[in-house]
């Protein structure tokens, strides 16, 4: 199998302590852990994990370094991001959620891994990032949720 480089976004660290989500986030960065895949973790994220709670937060140090690739935001992932939130794959208050998936397209991420059910593993909104990926000249990006991927 090839080793997958996964884009984590905030909810799946935060589901983590969360009673019907842990399981396969903590399933997914055991896989980390393991070596059998690398994280793909972005400035974004780390962003908004500073709204978590510490033990939240600290499961990011806890990947091995060889398992975690940092992603910073640039032109290309914002201007990504605008052509998302332009086409009306989602609106301007999930400006965020566009990020994350711009940044995972712009890096080629092999897939996303997220809880948010409503503007990112939702199979209209998958099919609208994708319509502009193609578009925009950036391959399709596969979108699931850790309990698919794990």
């Amino acid at each position: 199998m090839k080793h997958l480089r996964v884009y984590a976004d905030t909810s799946v660290l935060g589901g983590c302590f969360d009673e019907e989500f842990a399981e396969a986030s903590r399933t997914l960065l055991d896989l980390a852990q393991a070596g059998e895949l690398t994280v793909l973790i972005s400035d974004l994220t780390l962003e908004e994990l500073e709204q978590a709670p510490v033990r939240v937060r600290d499961l990011v140090s806890e990947l091995p370094e060889g398992y975690v690739e940092p992603l910073v935001r640039d032109g290309e992932s914002v201007d990504l991001r605008d052509a998302y939130l332009k086409a009306g794959v989602v609106g301007e208050r999930s400006s965020n959620d566009a990020l994350h998936v711009a940044l995972a397209s712009v890096a080629k991420a092999d897939l996303i891994v997220s809880w948010n059910f409503r503007h990112i593993v939702h199979i209209e909104k998958i099919r609208g990032f994708n319509a502009v990926n193609l578009r925009e000249g950036y391959p399709m990006i596969d979108i699931r949720s850790p309990r698919e991927v794990v």
